[in-house]
């Protein structure tokens, strides 16, 4: 199969480190996605040609259909699994097999309010309350950690939520002193929840005392020549490793989101494109969401040096538009934006954006992006003109020609498909419209699920009202204690009794 210039381009820049790949064909669909120790190592040997006459045929039908790749590197292997696992399960590639199904990478879970606390692994982290340690690439270190975790911190192992003396005659974790059973009152709750905080902050990287006894000991095993009992130490200090090896946390890669190799060069380019005075290091991208008038809401999403920065995206939703009228839509988002920021900053000042303090989360965006036309991007410049701000650079970007819209320019900039300065406002663009869509589809599901309320009897606004504040949503009201929904006012045992069983029947 013949490179092309997109793929010959970016395979002598990938890094000599770990991370993930991501395969696409001519539409941008994600179809693999795989992992390496060496991205560039790896993810060059698809385009050996004297590798070819190895592949089988489902290989070489994967390698026939890439276009392009993506990568995303990572701090170590470890990482590289787990995300691999993430985004296996987030695009469902069709070349991928591993991953596919619902199995999940193991966490540790604990719940401090538990009668009596106790760790258990799952695969499935919810929003309980509980503590979560993980995931962990290694399922076996972890259970075996855990089981020396126990014996290190006399903690219990057994299975009840609440266990008591009947439960403590056949308990073999109190017989042998590996817990000290808090079920009989061998220990005050008090004492046992220490106990439990101590295997917390063990599992947070907070101790090492435990680490430096097992390393002395394996020491003294090599000493007396005890081999046997070195390795078994040797393995355990490793499985330890593992199990307190922080991993990285990834963000979700949204599925039109390509992930640029070198976005200082974008930036450098998008300004020549534009005629900026420098790279525009902060940009804000801004788009509309509604269908058919109703849940009429914005997104803005915001790129730091070329990449997403989740923590500065914002969400609106329309307080003065009626009707369908996007132009009004984006003249009030921006218009609410940027009056914010006035408040907040005061007007913007001139800053020399090469000094090494700079820091552009902390100042106006250097380039605006409205996804539409003409007609989006004159309601924004006329809300920026009357907040005193026409000097803030801003462009519209049109998505069936992926033309350029700017101020004071008739015709439209066309940049070539291929250019990276264009792929830079292709992702921001379409970040903005997944981010704004996303918050639509969240405020439609819920209003059905609100719905659900109402066929309950005897349930009024009132009633209503009080359990979704209390609960924040449905889908939290499903999973409370009798005794949560109970202590909402308007609410009695039997009335939580009957509405958990409603949830529940609808539920299935």
């Amino acid at each position: 199969m013949p490179i092309n210039d997109v793929i010959r381009g970016k395979l002598s820049q990938l890094p000599h480190k770990p991370g993930v790949y991501l395969m696409k064909d001519r539409f941008g669909t994600v179809i693999y996605v795989g992992k390496a120790t060496s991205l560039r190592k790896r993810v060059s040997q698809y385009f050996h040609p004297s590798r070819r006459q190895r592949w089988d045929m489902k290989f070489n039908a994967l390698v026939d259909a890439i276009e392009d790749f993506d990568v995303h590197q990572v701090r170590s292997e470890p990482d590289a699994l787990l995300l691999e696992g993430k985004l296996i399960k987030e695009f469902k590639p069709r070349y991928n097999i591993s991953f596919k199904d619902d199995k999940r990478f193991l966490l540790l879970k604990v719940h401090l309010k538990d009668p009596i606390p106790r760790f258990t692994l799952t695969r499935l982290r919810q929003d309980d309350g509980a503590l979560y340690y993980g995931p962990f690439a290694s399922s076996g270190a972890i259970r075996r950690t855990m089981t020396m975790v126990r014996q290190q911190f006399s903690l219990r192992g057994c299975r009840p939520l609440q266990p008591g003396p009947a439960d403590y005659k056949h308990c073999l974790y109190g017989h042998l002193k590996h817990c000290t059973a808090p079920c009989v009152d061998n220990v005050s709750r008090e004492d046992y929840l220490k106990q439990v905080q101590a295997a917390c902050d063990f599992l947070d990287g907070q101790s090492h005392d435990i680490k430096e006894e097992i390393e002395s000991l394996m020491r003294e095993a090599a000493a007396r020549e005890d081999f046997e009992k070195a390795a078994t130490l040797r393995d355990t200090l490793r499985d330890l490793e593992k199990a307190t090896l922080k991993t990285g946390k990834f963000q979700r890669l949204p599925y039109t989101l390509p992930l640029a190799i070198d976005p200082k060069r974008d930036l450098e380019e998008l300004m020549e494109h534009l005629g900026l005075e420098h790279p525009p290091l902060r940009i804000e991208g801004f788009d509309i969401s509604n269908i058919s008038g109703t849940f009429k809401v914005a997104s803005m999403v915001c790129f730091i040096r070329g990449r997403p920065d989740r923590q500065l995206y914002r969400r609106f939703k329309m307080k003065t538009v009626k009707g369908q009228d996007d132009f009004a839509c984006m003249a009030e988002t921006v218009r609410r934006r940027y009056s914010r920021l006035l408040k907040e900053w005061g007007p913007p000042e001139q800053i020399n954006h090469s000094h090494e303090s700079y820091d552009p989360r902390k100042h106006f965006p250097d380039l605006i992006l409205i996804d539409g036309g003409k007609g989006q991007l004159s309601a924004a410049c006329d809300e920026l003109s009357k907040l005193g701000l026409s000097q803030l650079p801003i462009i519209g970007l049109a998505k069936e020609f992926e033309e350029i819209f700017r101020p004071g320019q008739s015709q439209p900039l066309r940049l070539d498909l291929n250019s990276g300065a264009l792929k830079l406002l292709q992702r921001v663009r379409d970040e903005s419209h997944r981010f704004a869509n996303t918050f639509n589809a969240q405020l439609r599901l819920k209003k059905i699920s609100e719905s659900l309320l109402d066929e309950f009897p005897g349930m009024g606004s009132v009633r209503k009202a009080a359990l979704l504040k209390q609960f924040g949503s449905v889908q939290r009201l499903k999973v409370a204690s009798l005794e949560a929904i109970a202590s909402v006012p308007g609410f009695g045992a039997k009335t939580a009794e009957k509405l958990k069983a409603f949830l529940a029947k609808r539920s299935t």
